[in-house]
């Protein structure tokens, strides 16, 4: 059997089950060799640990990031730093302190390692693997389960094999790849699958320049994207002093793959995703010529140290427009210190950048919020509405090149009209590498006196009852396709520093879309919402699913859900619900009351549910796409009461 990539990694992790016999919507369980947490999500997975009693991390490698709240402008995020500090030392896992950058360079460059798996509560995940890694990105309990040693569970995706031709022309670069996959294929086209990328356009990709295809994967709807390890990644390893951590693999020959795409490389010109979706994809040149606000360069989806240096170059001995707020947001630390070493960081300061601390920052929108009604041009991996921080935002998707160039002229600007030479800059093989602000986990025996530092803002998780029978109560919120997780649950500096106290953070749930949501949700004693297409798009934050569900939601009936949120709402008890017939979707609005009969032995037996709507005034059938393992899970109210319950029988 001729193996590709992802089914080799598939393999080597599969815990009980034939790998010759799956098939893709088979569910599998893997086994996880390193987990990732950043501060927006990991608070939680912390609490969930407590709430397991665990003694000690499982697995090879548990690293928890701080970069995602960083402005300290009272004492919440503060309070969560020393927190997860504090419940690092306790369970045995890495801290990456606040500064050290963001969590998906930073594991790459110090912890990622070819052949292994890494689940991890951001949906950017997936980014590593750039390295040859089987990254995915989960909910946070999700995550928490595995650092406790239990599997992964998720379904047997389909293969996409994607053969790369040529090589990239000056001017174009890794960014206007995976654009040009969204254009092609939309926010969904991912949606059950793994994406592969092979062929001999391969050779001129950089492990960085892969870090940015297999990031912005998420962006597709994908599973998680995958690149062989080979000698582009050794070479990245070797950079970062970590060459024995390289192993090779790569497809076998003749390697079978359920789906198969091609880019020509060399066809390939600088593209822009326009406002406000990955997916609404134009050549810069058709846009070219509209004023700009804002031009952005850093975020996980641009992180390496080429992204930087070409700007610096681009921007060299001249000045961005003074209209153009001209944003340089650095990834990690040591990132920073080698391009302040090598003159970069001084070129694009004299050129008027606004430097910025290593984080996500802007990405989700925590500071550097655009103007109202502006274009602001960003090398982030999405641009959904309000995202920025800014509700009334025009964000775009570009390239480190087309973002530079934009920032000279003070609109949009294809950077093949600059007039000047193209730089040619490639990933530094000598960064500065110091691994002290790194903090490594303590003995077993030290970590278990540690105490929990708990401050004011720190709630414990509350507790869910098991699923009724019967759910019967208003549709308070009906959607279209591609809500987003960011929709449902905004991010920004005005609502994530409350991501420790779901009660709080339940009151900004819905807000964009439906203002006096959670006023409804109170006023009644349960409640069901209705969306389209690629319901729960976009990060993998379990507070859209936890903060709904403190407020009475019981289920989402949907013509179809992304796989992250999914899995979210099962696991906290919410029964995630599609249409039989879709068109149902048009017969049901708002404000309509729905009643589900025999929940309970339906779910069991896999049968489809019967939607009755006011009263009988109308109905149609739902069904549901959960195995037997979360049908059980569900039943009990969520993962948490399940994995206790499954703690407290093994003794």
């Amino acid at each position: 059997m001729n193996l590709n990539v992802s089914q080799k990694l598939i393999r080597s992790h599969l815990v009980p089950g034939s790998f010759q016999t799956l098939q893709p919507g088979d569910e599998i369980g893997l086994s996880i060799d390193q987990t990732l947490t950043q501060d927006a999500t990991g608070t939680l997975v912390m609490l969930e640990l407590e709430a397991m009693s665990l003694a000690r991390a499982k697995t090879e490698i548990s690293v928890q990031y701080v970069d995602h709240n960083l402005i300290q402008e009272d004492y919440r995020n503060a309070d969560d730093h020393l927190f997860l500090r504090s419940a690092c030392q306790r369970f045995g896992l890495w801290y990456s302190r606040a500064g050290n950058g963001v969590s998906h360079p930073c594991h790459q460059e110090n912890f990622g390692k070819p052949g292994k798996t890494l689940l991890g509560s951001d949906s950017h995940t997936p980014a590593a693997g750039s390295l040859g890694m089987l990254a995915i990105g989960a909910g946070g309990i999700e995550v928490a389960l595995a650092i406790a040693g239990e599997p992964f569970f998720t379904r047997m995706p389909e293969v996409w094999g994607v053969k790369l031709t040529g090589q990239l022309p000056e001017w174009v670069s890794a960014k206007d790849i995976v654009l040009e996959m969204l254009r092609r294929h939309g926010v969904d086209g991912g949606v059950g699958r793994i994406i592969e990328y092979y062929g001999p356009g391969l050779e001129a990709l950089s492990a960085m320049d892969r870090h940015v295809i297999a990031n912005m994967g998420a962006e597709l709807g994908a599973t998680t994207t995958v690149f062989p390890s080979d000698e582009a990644v050794r070479r990245y390893l070797r950079a970062w002093q970590r060459e024995a951590d390289w192993i090779e693999l790569l497809a076998d020959p003749d390697a079978n793959y359920d789906i198969r795409d091609e880019i020509d490389l060399g066809a390939l010109e600088p593209l822009i995703a326009m406002p406000s979706s990955p997916d609404n994809v134009q050549p810069v040149r058709e846009v070219a010529g509209q004023p700009i606000y804002q031009a952005y360069i850093g975020s996980s989806a641009n992180p390496g140290y080429r992204d930087f240096a070409i700007a610096a170059e681009i921007v060299k001995g001249r000045v961005a427009h003074d209209r153009v707020s001209f944003d340089v947001n650095p990834t990690s630390r040591a990132l920073l210190e080698t391009l302040t070493r090598d003159g970069h960081i001084g070129s694009l300061l004299h050129a008027g950048a606004r430097l910025h601390q290593a984080g996500c920052n802007g990405c989700i929108g925590m500071g550097q919020a655009p103007a109202t009604h502006v274009l602001s041009l960003r090398t982030v991996p999405r641009n959904f509405p309000g995202r920025s921080g800014t509700k009334e935002d025009r964000v775009c998707l570009v390239s480190p090149e087309t973002a530079a160039a934009s920032a000279l002229a003070g609109v949009i600007t294809d950077p093949r009209t600059l007039g000047m030479p193209y730089p040619h800059v490639t990933d530094c093989d000598s960064p500065i590498v110091d691994r002290q602000l790194f903090v490594a986990p303590p003995d077993a025996q030290t970590a278990s006196n540690v105490a929990l530092e708990k401050g004011p803002n720190i709630a414990s998780l509350p507790s869910f009852d098991p699923l009724p029978d019967s759910i019967t109560g208003p549709v308070i919120v009906k959607v279209g396709d591609n809500l987003s997780t960011d929709e449902i649950m905004p991010a920004g500096a005005r609502v994530l520093p409350f991501r420790s106290n779901i009660p709080r953070i339940a009151e900004f749930s819905f807000n964009a879309v439906e203002p006096t949501y959670v006023e409804q949700a109170k006023t009644v004693q349960g409640h069901l919402v209705v969306g389209g297409w690629n319901y729960g798009q976009g990060s993998s934050r379990e507070h859209a699913a936890l903060g709904p569900r403190f407020l009475g939601l019981r289920a989402v009936i949907a013509k179809g859900f992304a796989r992250i949120h999914a899995q979210n709402l099962a696991n906290f008890g919410v029964l995630p619900l599609v249409f039989v017939k879709p068109e149902d979707y048009e017969r049901i609005e708002a404000g309509q009351t729905v009643r589900l009969d025999e929940v309970r032995r339906r779910l069991a037996e896999g049968s489809e549910l019967h939607a009755e709507v006011d009263g009988g005034k109308l109905s149609f059938a739902v069904r549901h796409c959960l195995s037997p393992r979360q049908v059980e899970q569900v039943l009990k109210g969520g993962l948490i009461n399940w994995m206790r319950d499954a703690l407290a029988q093994r003794g």
